[in-house]
């Protein structure tokens, strides 16, 4: 996992504020969100029990895979083009993990 990656997941479950070269992390009223070249990518939403929702934002590249990899719970492999969320084929869209 790359520096930025990590730093970043630190930043977003311990519900900070920083950017680490391309990617941001900004937490409001109980919420964080982590950002990718301005593209929000993850959210956890402390104040209804820690819900964290992840989307690719449209954007199947290794740096969002690396950078959600990093978040708990959540596991992307790519197969023939095809991204798998926990092992279960994923378009990208919003999800909950």
């Amino acid at each position: 996992m790359k520096i930025v990656t990590q730093n970043a997941v630190v930043c977003f479950r311990n519900g900070g504020n920083a950017k680490f070269s391309n990617t941001e992390v900004v937490t409001e009223n109980g919420v964080s969100k982590m950002y990718l070249f301005g593209n929000l990518i993850a959210t956890l939403e402390r104040n209804v029990g820690g819900v964290m929702k992840i989307t690719n934002a449209g954007w199947r590249s290794n740096t969002t895979k690396e950078r959600l990899n990093g978040l708990p719970n959540v596991s992307i492999q790519q197969k023939k083009g095809d991204w798998y969320l926990n092992g279960a084929l994923w378009n990208g869209q919003l999800k909950q993990v």
